[in-house]
């Protein structure tokens, strides 16, 4: 009693089902084989024989494939077959072993097991995991060799189910003559169906097969037979591309005919080497072009370019072309003799190049005047883009000879000039240069007039930036010939003038020419923050003063306080007719002398000489008295010292007319 969990016999019923469903699909081809590969032309042009042949092409490519399949389908029912041959002849050998053996178990779990180590049922050698298994080390069932993982594998190290030689990897992987022979050298598939090795894959029959039903060697992709080949359905040697037939082509097959023997790129190519559509020779490049060594479109004849059978001029190169000499679409120009032609599209002038160029001698799009390079120039001779005025270079510039942009002038080189040979942004005017000028000949910005440098300036030949007038060099002048900033007026040299010909700042006259310092108001002055005129110094208010700090007139010195005409010589003196320091009375000579025509210190009388005298005409120190000389006499006509008489000589006589002391 066996106990395999098995059916060989559906094996061969299997096999048996597949061979006559073959059968059926082999007949239904050869009854479609007339109609779909002898596909007449609908018109005797080149389009439709290229249509015609396309469908019959493929009509022949799926015989071809049809071939292929129905040689895979014999060989996978012959495997299922022999498989199940093998699984019924491992199954009566382990039966008749048990038998003879009377069932006797060697360390062995199960029942019917002949060997040792074995775990299952009806194994036949050592170390088998299962049941029905033939051999070494395999685990399964049904398996007959070694090392097998699966059921039904035939030969060592498979892993699947029903695979025939070595190391496979599926299902029903192996050689049917290695098979029969029981021999290991199918190797190395995985996948199913494969038979050879090193496939990878379902039902390639060679050797390093990548993909599904390849027949031969090296190819990549499906149905592909030959060597070398990639894609599907390819039928040759060293194709890339669709059901390509022959060797070395690239494209799809079917379209490349009439006697082909390689290296046609493209759709319905006829001869070698040709690269597009429908071409008819050899070397061409293009469509529908019949000949060799052709480039373009539905050329005649060999080596041409271009596009025939659609231009009506002479010596035209491309479609629609009238003129004489052109090449592209659509030109309507060139028309005489000794022109270059035109080349593009729509050109109805003379020796354009580009892209419906109206006038002559143009080089690229849309330009309806003359000699023009760019786009959608109306005048000539530009260069850019928008020109509507001549000789220019840049765009949208619609005066003469500029070259920027958006220039209405002439001459002018940069943005949105107005005028003529200027060079900047936005000058109006005349050989300016910088910005938003007006005038001629400046150089800078916003400058209105001739000959400015700087900004913000109106006149002429002003030198820096915010001057009004002429001929100034600086900042913020308003005048004439101005050196320096802020100046108001003609000839001032520094900043904050008023008036003119003023040196140093600050300085404000009526009188041109006579102004030096600074903070003067005034005329002929010189020094500083003097108001008036004919002052020389520092703070002096009036006339004719000199010094520091006078008020009044005529005044020589510092501080002098007297309003009037009343000049004083010193610091300080707020008299009359002083010299020296502090003296507020008149005519006096020295410090603090208020008095008359005192020569001293702190004199109070008159005519005094020395020191603080209180009287007159005395001489000396601290006399009270009159005509004394000497120290604190308070009598009259005294000489020494103390006296309070009069007309005495001495010290401290208080008696009249005498000499000497105390008397």
């Amino acid at each position: 009693m066996s106990y395999v969990m098995a059916a060989p016999e559906l094996m061969s019923f299997a096999a048996t089902d597949l061979t006559q469903l073959g059968s059926k699909i082999s007949a239904a081809g050869a009854a479609a084989q007339q109609a779909t590969t002898s596909v007449l032309a609908g018109a005797a042009d080149e389009v439709s024989s290229a249509i015609a042949s396309l469908f019959s092409g493929h009509g022949l490519e799926f015989q071809a494939a049809s071939t292929q399949a129905a040689t895979f389908r014999d060989r996978l029912a012959q495997l299922l077959d022999i498989a199940g041959g093998h699984y019924a002849a491992a199954e009566a050998s382990g039966a008749s072993m048990l038998q003879a053996m009377n069932f006797e178990n060697f360390g062995l779990l199960g029942l019917g097991n002949v060997g040792d180590l074995n775990l299952g049922s009806g194994n036949t050698g050592s170390f088998n995991f299962g049941d029905g298994n033939l051999g070494g080390g395999n685990i399964g069932s049904g398996n007959l060799g070694s090392n097998n993982l699966g059921f039904g594998n035939l030969g060592g190290y498979n892993f699947g189910l029903g695979n025939a030689g070595f190391l496979n990897f599926g299902l029903g992987n192996g050689s049917l003559e290695q098979a029969a022979l029981e021999n290991k050298i199918s190797s190395i598939n995985f996948g199913s169906a494969n038979l050879g090795t090193y496939n990878f894959g379902d039902a390639n029959i060679g050797n390093t097969n990548f993909g599904l039903g390849n027949l031969g060697d090296g190819n990549v992709g499906f149905g592909n037979s030959g060597l070398n080949n990639v894609g599907f359905g390819n039928n040759g040697i060293g194709n890339i591309g669709i059901g390509l037939s022959g060797n070395n082509q690239i494209g799809i097959g079917g379209l490349n005919w009439s006697g082909s023997t390689g290296w046609n790129i493209g759709l319905a190519n006829s001869g070698n080497f040709n690269f597009g559509f429908a071409n008819t020779g050899d070397s061409n490049w293009g469509l529908a072009n019949t000949g060799s060594h052709n480039i373009g479109i539905g050329l005649t004849g060999d080596n041409q370019i271009g596009f025939g059978g659609f231009n009506s001029g002479t010596g035209t190169s491309g479609l629609f072309n009238s003129g004489t000499n052109n090449t592209g679409f659509f030109n309507s120009g060139g028309n005489g003799l000794g022109n270059g032609g035109n080349w593009g599209l729509f050109n109805s002038g003379t020796a354009n190049s580009g892209v419906l160029n109206g006038g002559s001698f143009e080089t690229g799009l849309f330009n309806s005047g003359d000699h023009d390079t760019g786009l959608f120039n109306a005048g000539s001779y530009n260069t850019g883009v928008l020109n509507t005025g001549s000789f220019s270079f840049g765009a949208l510039n619609a005066g003469q000879g500029n070259m920027g942009l958006l220039n209405p002038g002439t001459g002018n080189v940069g943005i949105e000039n107005s005028g003529t040979f200027n060079s900047g942004f936005a000058n109006a005017g005349y050989t300016n240069f910088g910005l938003y000028n007006s005038g001629y000949s400046n150089m800078g910005a916003f400058d209105s007039g001739f000959g400015n440098a700087g900004a913000f300036n109106s006149g002429g030949v002003n030198l820096n930036t915010l001057t009004v007038g002429g001929g100034n060099v600086g900042f913020f002048n308003s005048g004439s010939l101005n050196t320096g900033f802020s100046n108001s007026g003609d000839l001032n040299t520094g900043f904050w003038n008023g008036g003119s010909v003023n040196t140093g700042f600050g300085n404000a006259l009526t009188q041109p020419g006579t102004v030096s310092g600074i903070g003067n108001a005034g005329d002929h002055i010189s020094g500083f923050y003097n108001i008036g005129s004919y002052n020389a110094g520092y703070g002096n208010t009036g006339e004719y003063n000199y010094g520091f700090e006078n008020k009044g007139n005529g005044q020589g010195g510092s501080m002098m306080l007297t309003p009037d005409l009343s000049p004083n010589v010193g610091f300080f003196n707020t008299g009359t007719n002083g010299v020296g320091f502090f003296n507020t009375g008149q005519y006096n000579v020295g410090i603090l002398n208020s008095g008359f025509s005192d020569v001293g210190y702190g004199n109070a009388g008159m005519v005094n000489t020395g020191f603080q005298n209180t009287g007159n005409y005395n001489v000396g120190y601290a006399n009270s008295g009159t005509w004394n000389s000497g120290y604190r006499n308070s009598g009259d006509y005294d000489s020494g010292i103390s006296n309070a008489g009069n007309n005495t000589s001495g010290g401290y006589n208080s008696s009249d007319h005498t000499s000497g002391f105390f008397s």
